[in-house]
């Protein structure tokens, strides 16, 4: 270990997070003590004095973007080609390998783990000053910010990811999550509150709640009660945050089936600020998939909430995922998977295909699923969805519907582009304005004239 000290003159800061919304608050917070702290952030790695990646490996594809950015980033420390006098890796990637990668990757002066991240000022100031007697700082998670932390967003300034709780307690067999951020801990309906005013004060009009296990949250208080098709805290949470939040859209996201009551429900159905869409995470519609997955709810269950949901709510906009090809899924498994997604009619559908993550109990089942059998059925299931998208879709034309406007669109700038409460960041569709003026976070009313795959096409009125 390397005790020499190593002065940051400027405290120039490159920071890039990787992976999902969660990371991306984990992030935000660090950069919040960073900016206390005196650290000023540069688009330009060559210049930093600090290159830090909040990485992921939630699946293959993330660990291996993780490791290639920061050997790419590592490349900075070389004096001929940039100014880095420290390089840290910070969260999942970090969580779940430090051990193997401090000898793999000796070009990482420190390893931080998904519950130390806050504490990135001051292990910085032992590294400066050549007292960090090891590189990594991982231990169980335990922390979860609040209020009180100071958190940049870096979002546009119309929009914020509001995370109202950490780590899961279900133990899906084919999920590495609760090894990387631990059990459950959610933080109170008081603390979400002011934070959530905080955002709003600063610009933001659509606040996005997530989690990774939405209907779980508050089950670690101390006052937690689940009765029969109630769940006050979910629900005076909820109720908070509509009425004193001031923010003008509220999104919901992974809330699971087996725990979707209906007082939440009719919560819904009649918020005026409360976004007509919900995040639902059911993986299959094979009870016997279900059960392998180690998932409590069963096909008929999901069936019935889905049904539930849009008689309380018409309109809805549905979002879930699916894995296809999980160990002993037959014919007959997909074939109820095919029908459930017929029959749901999902607005937005994540097809995942599965793939052994080690650490997790799904590699050890038997009764793998071929890899030429599970591209079929990704593609199958792809085509069956997008018939359902575009049919959705359709009955947009000719209505006028509120768009939050994002901006000029990505490719000209002779168009706008927004979206619609149906159409979450970064993952849904957009609605395209090719008629009409608005600024980036106006909230306006758009006529639908046409309809794309997945995105729709209108005019402001």
């Amino acid at each position: 270990m390397n005790l020499v000290p190593q002065k940051f003159n400027e405290k120039s800061l490159f920071f890039t997070s990787l992976g999902c919304s969660k990371n991306l608050v984990d992030s935000q917070v660090m950069l919040g003590h960073l900016g206390l702290d005196g650290f000023s952030i540069t688009a330009e790695p060559e210049k930093a004095e600090v290159i830090i990646i909040n990485t992921c490996s939630f699946v293959e594809a993330a660990k291996t973007e993780s490791i290639e950015t920061v050997l790419e980033l590592a490349d900075f420390k070389n004096p001929e080609q940039g100014n880095c006098k420290a390089l840290v890796m910070s969260g999942c990637m970090a969580q779940r390998y430090f051990g193997e990668l401090e000898s793999a990757m000796p070009e990482v002066d420190m390893f931080i783990g998904t519950g130390e991240y806050h504490k990135i000022v001051p292990l910085l100031k032992a590294f400066e000053e050549g007292k960090l007697e090891k590189k990594s700082f991982v231990e169980i998670p335990k922390y979860i910010h609040t209020e009180f932390d100071p958190r940049l967003n870096t979002d546009p300034s119309y929009m914020a990811w509001l995370k109202i709780s950490e780590g899961c307690n279900r133990n899906c067999t084919f999920c590495i999550i609760p090894t990387l951020r631990g059990k459950l801990r959610s933080r109170t309906i008081d603390s979400l509150v002011v934070e959530a005013k905080s955002l709003v004060d600063s610009g933001v009009k659509e606040l996005n709640l997530i989690s990774q296990d939405f209907s779980d949250y508050g089950s670690d208080f101390k006052e937690f009660k689940r009765e029969d098709n109630k769940n006050p805290v979910i629900y005076n949470m909820l109720k908070s945050l509509e009425d004193q939040s001031m923010a003008e859209w509220i999104r919901v996201f992974y809330f699971y089936p087996d725990d979707l009551t209906e007082d939440v429900m009719d919560l819904l159905a009649n918020s005026k600020k409360i976004c007509k869409y919900l995040d639902m995470p059911i993986q299959h519609f094979s009870s016997n998939i279900l059960k392998r997955m180690n998932r409590k709810a069963t096909g008929e269950l999901i069936h019935s909430k889905i049904k539930m949901l849009k008689e309380k709510i018409p309109g809805v906009v549905l979002r879930t995922s699916v894995i296809v090809g999980f160990p002993g899924e037959t014919a007959e498994d997909f074939d109820l998977l095919i029908e459930g997604v017929r029959a749901a009619r999902f607005n937005h559908l994540g097809v995942f295909k599965y793939s052994d993550e080690e650490g997790t109990p799904a590699i050890r089942l038997n009764d793998k699923v071929s890899q030429e059998v599970i591209e079929e059925r990704f593609e199958k299931l792809y085509e069956v969805q997008k018939e359902i998208a575009r049919e959705l879709n359709q009955e947009y034309i000719g209505k006028t519907i509120e768009v939050l406007v994002e901006g000029v669109h990505e490719e000209t700038e002779l168009l706008l582009q927004g979206r619609h409460q149906g159409q979450a960041p970064d993952i849904d569709g957009k609605v395209i304005i090719n008629d009409g003026n608005a600024l980036a976070g106006d909230i306006v009313q758009v006529e639908i004239t046409e309809v794309l795959d997945y995105d729709l096409v209108g005019r402001i009125i």
